[in-house]
């Protein structure tokens, strides 16, 4: 260390470590090893904040596009899931499947089909038209999510080839990697559990389980609010704010708020796998209740949290109005502090988007989820954490300082 403080200069030293306090670059990349194991600049210009910024700007530019990608994906998803498609392919291949071309393709493909519960109880009387439109759209759902592993593999192993990566840089692309990898295991677990003979009787509803749908929703969240968090650190520049003490608790509830949008969202997964946006289509109020009689209908009680639909939707709805209250109180309390202009903006940006949520949710309801709706919805609440990400991230460097 002291040796590659000598060639590089104290000062220029302290100037990088200052300006890249995360070690984002592997300095390998723009340092020449010697037999000695010393790393040794080429030049005082290989090494200029300049280039190590416009690396920092790259990856973060990539990482940026992998979350729209995710993004992309968790709508296409939603679309998906409204017009009933996801039942379409019974097959499942690691390459991907192929789309029929021919008459006698569809036909094939049609005759597979038939075989599941779906086409046996819900869908006797549906054409080879009408198949084609549904296929269609799972088709497209799932190259766009083996997209996204294209998307992030042959970049990724550019940057980890070229030096871009710290060590811990590489850990999280691997682990970017592996829940990429787990969101498609899940999506077809997912699809499987609508496949299964259990529904035999000619009143159910072949669906896929609430509980495979809401992790399959978690993990795509979870992969979005990575991709985009990281990002963020490569792409906005550190501010270190200074402030009081009550000022420090907009972090706080910056946090939760970003906790309860997650939260929320995972509800609505189980609102949307139970069908139960269609039990009460009022508000305020369930029916004539503010809390429906059939809200603990099932035993053990702890089963209707997740397989009651009215229990579902209220709790939904519950969620959905503190997250609300939480966002509101958030920018209530900005507007008394002394803020730089990026982070009021970001508080003034979710706060917009929630009132633009909570009206999205309503309409959908009053209106029986109509696809339109209900896809904006579903949006909507990746929007909302999109902006909850980036709050977070401008309060990251919040410090309080005892006056």
């Amino acid at each position: 260390m002291l040796k590659l403080i000598k060639c590089l200069g104290r000062k220029n030293y302290i100037r990088l470590n200052r300006e890249f306090p995360n070690n984002f670059i592997n300095k390998r990349s723009v340092f020449q090893t010697k037999n000695d194991g010393i790393n040794v600049p080429k030049t005082l210009k290989d090494v200029s904040p300049q280039t190590l910024t416009n690396m920092q700007k790259k990856v973060g530019i990539w990482l940026l596009g992998c979350s729209g990608m995710v993004f992309g994906a968790v709508a296409l998803g939603g679309v998906t899931r409204l017009t009933e498609s996801g039942l379409s392919m019974v097959t499942w291949k690691f390459m991907g499947e192929k789309m029929p071309r021919t008459q006698v393709e569809w036909q094939m493909e049609f005759e597979r089909y038939k075989q599941f519960p779906e086409y046996k109880l819900k869908n006797k009387d549906m054409s080879l038209s009408e198949f084609k439109f549904i296929f269609a759209m799972e088709y497209i759902h799932r190259m766009w999510g083996r997209a996204i592993g294209i998307f992030f593999t042959l970049p990724a192993g550019y940057f980890w080839y070229k030096g871009y990566f710290s060590k811990q840089m590489k850990v999280k692309v691997l682990l970017f990697g592996t829940l990429i990898g787990l969101q498609g295991l899940m999506g077809w677990y997912m699809v499987k559990s609508g496949l299964e003979n259990r529904f035999q009787d000619v009143n159910d509803v072949p669906r896929v389980s609430q509980y495979r749908l809401a992790s399959h929703l978690a993990l795509a969240f979870i992969l979005y609010a990575s991709f985009l968090s990281t990002s963020l650190s490569h792409l906005l520049p550190k501010e270190k704010l200074l402030s009081t003490i009550q000022t420090m608790s907009l972090k706080r509830s910056a946090h939760i708020a970003c906790g309860l949008v997650f939260l929320t969202a995972i509800s609505g997964a189980f609102v949307a796998g139970l069908d139960a946006g269609l039990v009460y289509n009022s508000f305020p109020k369930m029916g004539d209740d503010w809390v429906p009689k059939d809200i603990l209908a099932l035993k053990p009680i702890v089963k209707n949290f997740t397989e009651n639909p009215t229990t579902v939707q209220f709790n939904h709805r519950i969620l959905g109005i503190t997250t609300f209250g939480l966002i509101s109180y958030l920018w209530l309390v900005a507007r008394t502090k002394k803020l730089p202009k990026r982070t009021k903006l970001a508080i003034n940006t979710i706060s917009a988007m929630a009132c633009i949520q909570v009206s999205l949710g309503i309409t959908t309801l009053l209106t029986y989820v109509p696809v339109t709706w209900a896809a904006a919805h579903q949006s909507g609440s990746l929007l909302l954490l999109s902006f909850a990400v980036w709050l977070m991230k401008e309060l990251k460097y919040l410090k309080y300082v005892p006056k």
